[in-house]
């Protein structure tokens, strides 16, 4: 006796079964938004991606006559000369010990004006220190290094006056190795500070306010509040931001560096982006900045992935 059985059709089966009409539906109910990645696709490829393949010229002797593939091919040899020069130490010293500075100076501040702002109970008082701090954010290195330098003028300077009016000498801020990354530093603060706290702002709203009524009850002061509510509860938030600052670690922004540095303080004032533009740019030495910015690129990779590994072995969510 035999049974006849209907041929039967194999089934996908587990998280494959339905996926492409899935995603055909979630991608048909968010074209829009997905036509908006396009420009910003477009725009990473060409401009960031794309530019990538010039990094060969750090391997030739480029000359701009033969082009990127008809220059000769040197190896390592423009990374030799490079580490064999003694300026390449001098602005990779400069480089890091203004970021440096930055890390320990700077970085906390947004923190701090956030916590401090986020305790103004006035609205009207709030938002108006939040504009004037956001204020210096939207204005050109080239207008605000003007004014910083017209500040600390040693004769007309605004600070050199009130030193004078002291008794004090005046101080030639610009032009003095010691305080001219002082100046760096607290101007870069000035510019950038006030913008930063949005960030700490946004994460200080997302905090459960149930938990500072539980504080209060259990009779903490303010001051406990702040370190054992808000600070816990913008954790996250710092450690992504601090990530991303020492992935930063060997660049300086040129136009604040170019604005601001003169002839007597090169020794502490040439960073990597000045000296990539210097050597590069205007001295033509193609070849040799590029191996530099290679350099500068790999170890700010490395930086960045050992910081996350570290955010994230100590429970925090990294980048990735």
């Amino acid at each position: 006796m035999t049974t006849n059985t209907m041929p039967t059709t194999k089934q996908p089966v587990g998280k494959l079964a339905g996926r492409a009409p899935g995603f055909r539906k979630h991608f048909s109910r968010n074209r829009f938004l997905y036509a908006m990645l396009v420009p910003v696709a477009i725009y990473l490829i060409l401009f960031k991606y794309a530019p990538m393949a010039g990094e060969i010229i750090a391997f030739k002797n480029y000359r701009l006559s033969d082009g990127i593939w008809g220059s000769s091919w040197v190896g390592f040899g423009q990374f030799e000369k490079l580490f064999a020069s003694r300026d390449f130490y001098v602005v990779l010293r400069n480089t890091l010990l203004l970021n440096l500075y930055h890390l320990v100076f700077a970085f906390p501040v947004p923190i701090i004006l956030a916590i401090l702002l986020n305790e103004v109970r006035a609205e009207w008082y709030k938002r108006t220190l939040q504009n004037l701090l956001y204020i210096p954010h939207f204005i050109s290195w080239v207008a605000l290094g003007s004014i910083v330098i017209a500040l600390l003028s040693p004769s007309t300077g605004f600070v050199n006056s009130l030193l004078k009016a002291f008794g004090l000498e005046p101080i030639y801020f610009m032009a003095d190795k010691f305080w001219w990354p002082v100046s760096f530093i607290v101007s870069g603060i000035w510019k950038e500070a006030g913008f930063g706290t949005i960030l700490y702002l946004a994460a200080m709203s997302a905090i459960d306010p149930t938990l500072y009524e539980a504080a209060k009850i259990d009779g903490a002061s303010k001051r406990r509040q702040i370190w054992h509510v808000t600070l816990p509860g913008i954790r996250s938030t710092i450690a992504i931001l601090l990530i991303l600052q020492v992935g930063k670690m060997m660049d300086v922004g040129f136009e604040q560096v170019y604005t601001l540095r003169n002839d007597a303080v090169t020794s502490v004032a040439e960073v990597i982006s000045t000296f990539v533009y210097t050597r590069g740019l205007v001295n033509l030495q193609y070849s040799y900045t590029t191996a530099l910015g290679l350099f500068q690129s790999l170890i700010a990779l490395i930086l960045i992935v050992s910081v996350n590994r570290i955010i994230k072995a100590m429970g925090e969510r990294g980048l990735w």
